[in-house]
């Protein structure tokens, strides 16, 4: 990625490959340009994810550029050769052992092409002192709910968002 003034931007130093002509790493929240394109990529992927469940309309996302920046969270990234945000995940721990993916998305263009498994498998391959992980995600969202079973995730309980959507709570325990 190109920051401001057009470096390159200071990314993870040891970043994951993904196949083809890019890379999974860290992405540094410092970095105003690479915060834009997680809002924006976020926008796109809630989008069409709302379309998916039936949601006649989306309910606004809370998240601004500030937010995001300073939530606390990991992202770790898929980018292009050519720097172009692909698709993220987000992690925070909030209980000693336990990791949680508080976000997964990817570019609408980008789908059924493993990012989002990959993502996934990056985040349990490199957080080893992890020995719980957990995501939530749409009941309604079939993609979703295949991914996380095929990385290893069992469904739990079922919970409503505020906006209705029926979310199922997935655990992953090593």
């Amino acid at each position: 990625m190109r920051a401001a003034g057009g470096e390159r931007s200071k990314l993870s130093p040891e970043p994951h490959g993904w196949g083809g002509n890019s890379m999974i790493a860290r992405l540094p929240l410092e970095e105003a340009d690479i915060v834009e394109q997680i809002w924006s990529l976020q926008h796109q992927a809630y989008r069409l994810e709302t379309r998916a469940v039936g949601l006649a309309e989306a309910p606004p996302l809370p998240d601004t550029f500030d937010s995001i920046r300073s939530s606390g969270d990991a992202y770790y990234g898929v980018l292009s050769e050519d720097g172009e945000l692909l698709g993220a995940a987000a992690v925070r721990s909030e209980a000693p052992g336990t990791l949680d993916i508080t976000r997964l998305m990817v570019h609408p263009e980008r789908l059924r092409q493993g990012i989002g498994s990959s993502l996934v498998r990056y985040v349990l391959d490199n957080h080893p002192e992890a020995k719980r992980f957990t995501v939530a995600a749409s009941s309604q969202n079939a993609p979703a709910v295949a991914l996380y079973r095929r990385c290893g995730f069992v469904p739990g309980e079922t919970v409503r968002s505020a906006a209705g959507v029926e979310l199922t709570l997935f655990r992953l325990e090593r």
